[in-house]
């Protein structure tokens, strides 16, 4: 195995599944020269203009090329530069690729990847930092999913890129360079749908994705020091759920804390906390808590309003304490 950048498995995986299938190919603003953030470098040199399509800034032009290229038997992945801009193509994403199979009755599909780069890094204020995933969240026919590390990032990118249906594949931007890891070279896929336990424990259970994963892991290695056990369960895929991994966790300590970045009010961790209210209420031995981004539009451009507003591990490890006292 190789130790690679959560960014090269990115890269990784475009490249291996183009290499394997001659239908896939990736398409959006820059990508030729790399993109703005450098996922899609040098697969121009090794596939092509017509595999590596340059296109105008046009969101929904590029979602919507995607959309006819797959009902065609193409596999596009369409890269939306920051996911803050993926708001002018949601029509052809709620309206179009998710009904495909619906109102066709099985006779079509839409075999498309959307990468959307979300959250904050520091300092990209407002247009590049939104975590814009509670927007698709709750529209049938979508699935989404926000790897948290290297290994899932690759694993989870083929799952989507081999899948019959509309895949929305959202990268945290503060983990492209920060989080290395030992990642197969051969092929190997992450299937969609399934969570996974990231730390066993026994006194609390914290279910995160994206970057509050490793910051609950972080978190929860300093609270062992204080004789706290974290169990730190890892969504993957926000759409469809792994209701019965959530239950489990749940199960194991009866007192739960979710967290994520996005805005705390209509946020995938609401319908978690349903799930958990309607299963297992009588199980919990403390109310649900959730750790979010705050119910303001995006993070402010100066450093105490980043502060206020992130995530961090303090944030974290001061909610799990306070859950493990209840």
């Amino acid at each position: 195995m190789a130790v690679i950048t959560y960014l090269e498995a990115i890269r990784s995986a475009m490249q291996e599944e183009m290499q394997q299938d001659d239908n896939v190919f990736v398409l959006g603003e820059d990508v030729g020269k790399g993109g703005v953030l450098n996922t899609t470098k040098g697969l121009r040199d090794m596939f092509g203009e017509d595999r590596v399509l340059d296109t105008p800034l046009a969101e929904s032009a590029i979602v919507g090329v995607a959309i006819g290229s797959a009902m065609y038997g193409m596999k596009p992945i369409a890269e939306i530069q920051f996911a803050d801009f993926i708001f002018p193509a949601t029509n052809q994403i709620i309206s179009e690729a998710a009904k495909i199979r619906y109102r066709s009755n099985n006779d079509w599909s839409c075999p498309i990847v959307i990468r959307a780069p979300y959250g904050a890094t520091g300092a990209s204020a407002l247009y590049h930092s939104q975590c814009p995933e509670s927007v698709f969240f709750g529209t049938p026919g979508l699935k989404i999913v926000a790897p948290s590390n290297p290994y899932d990032a690759k694993g989870l990118l083929k799952a989507a890129i081999r899948d019959a249906d509309p895949v929305l594949y959202f990268e945290h931007k503060k983990c492209y360079l920060a989080l290395s890891a030992d990642v197969p070279e051969q092929d190997y896929i992450v299937p969609i749908g399934k969570a996974d336990v990231k730390r066993q424990g026994t006194d609390i259970t914290v279910i995160a994705y994206g970057i509050a994963v490793h910051y609950a892991l972080i978190a929860a290695e300093e609270l062992a020091k204080e004789g706290i056990s974290a169990h730190v369960l890892d969504l993957r895929t926000l759409q469809p759920l792994d209701k019965e991994a959530i239950l489990e966790a749940t199960a194991k300590t009866g007192k739960v804390l979710i967290v994520h970045e996005d805005n705390k009010t209509g946020g995938v961790g609401a319908e978690v906390s349903a799930i958990i209210a309607e299963e297992l209420l009588f199980e919990l031995d403390a109310p649900i808590a959730r750790l979010c981004g705050p119910d303001v539009p995006a993070v402010g451009n100066n450093p105490p309003m980043e502060k206020f507003f992130l995530l961090s591990p303090d944030k974290l490890k001061e909610a799990m304490r306070k859950l493990a006292m209840f």
